[in-house]
């Protein structure tokens, strides 16, 4: 009979495990803000919760609580975040309203040593958020920049609408007025891969008309509310959506829309060199190439072989 093994363990990993159980649990009630290790000089973008505060790591709370300040969109936001696990570090705002009179007062910060943590509402920092020019000024500065990575709603809806997630483009919002939004779609409309897109509740019928008018019947997923109470992901075709939220459909919330990517279709050779006497009517040859690389989805090499060839047939660069 064979003799029953003991399961095999690291050295120390029990006692790793527990102290991190401790903590988790010293968190949850409050008690750990007050030994969080300081962080080491620097900017660190902190992704918060999309809804459930649950969806916070141990590394997040840690820089929260050990950080000189946190720079947040809306401190009343941000304090119930803080407030759940016991965290006290001061808040400043920093927004699209006031970043240019904030952001030099964030630098003199870092510059002088400070650990400063930059969060948004909610999701991770500088997606559809401020935030890229202080990152970018703090990089030239050259002072350290740490990403701590967690929630997003945007992963989060790509993820759960069952739509292909091995190429995907992020818009983010599409602009407001009807006319600017529909230009926007039939510009989207040839881009090869899965669309993610936020939208306000007010909107979300019209986009989605808007949406199945200009990309056809396309499968779509809306995701309202992901991680929270009410939490909603309604899956269709983009006129079956846009008939269902306007007539009735629940649009309050936190929302995202996954689109599925254009049918897969043959581009012959001849097709990529209309694209490209199109396009190099109006652009560089290299703004050309990119632009019909995009909408064929062929790779961007070959198609700059095509647009070289085209040139040199012209014998005077150009089309």
């Amino acid at each position: 009979m064979t003799p029953l093994r003991r399961p095999f363990r690291v050295p120390g990993m029990a006692k790793k495990n527990m102290a991190e159980g401790d903590k988790k649990r010293r968190y949850a009630i409050g008690e750990v803000a007050s030994d969080a290790p300081k962080p080491a000089p620097g900017l660190y973008l902190v992704a918060t919760p999309i809804g459930n505060l649950r969806d916070i790591t141990l590394r997040a709370l840690d820089v929260l609580a050990g950080a000189d300040v946190i720079a947040c969109e809306d401190s009343r936001v941000t304090a119930k975040l803080l407030e759940r696990y016991g965290i006290t570090t001061p808040l400043t705002p920093y927004h699209e309203h006031n970043a240019a009179q904030a952001r030099p007062k964030l630098l003199a910060r870092l510059a002088g040593g400070a650990a400063i943590a930059l969060v948004s509402d909610a999701g991770t920092p500088l997606i559809s958020d401020p935030g890229y020019k202080l990152v970018r000024a703090a990089i030239e500065a050259g002072h350290a920049v740490t990403a701590l990575p967690g929630a997003s709603s945007a992963l989060a809806a790509l993820t759960v609408s069952g739509l292909a997630t091995d190429r995907f483009f992020f818009e983010g919002f599409l602009p407001p007025k009807q006319s600017a939004r529909q230009k926007r779609i039939g510009a989207l409309k040839s881009i090869p891969a899965t669309l993610v897109l936020f939208e306000s509740g007010p909107r979300l019928g019209a986009t989605l008309a808007d949406l199945a008018e200009g990309l056809g019947s396309r499968a779509a997923t809306v995701c309202r509310e992901l991680t929270k109470l009410h939490e909603e992901i309604r899956r269709g075709d983009l006129a079956t959506l846009a008939h269902d939220y306007a007539n009735g459909g629940e649009t309050r919330g936190e929302i995202v829309i996954v689109v599925a990517p254009p049918p897969e279709q043959s581009v012959d050779a001849e097709d990529i060199d209309e694209l490209l006497r199109r396009a190099l009517i109006r652009v560089s040859l290299k703004d050309a190439v990119g632009e019909v690389a995009l909408a064929t989805g062929q790779p961007r090499r070959a198609v700059y072989q095509r647009a070289l060839d085209l040139t040199k047939d012209n014998g005077d660069g150009a089309p």
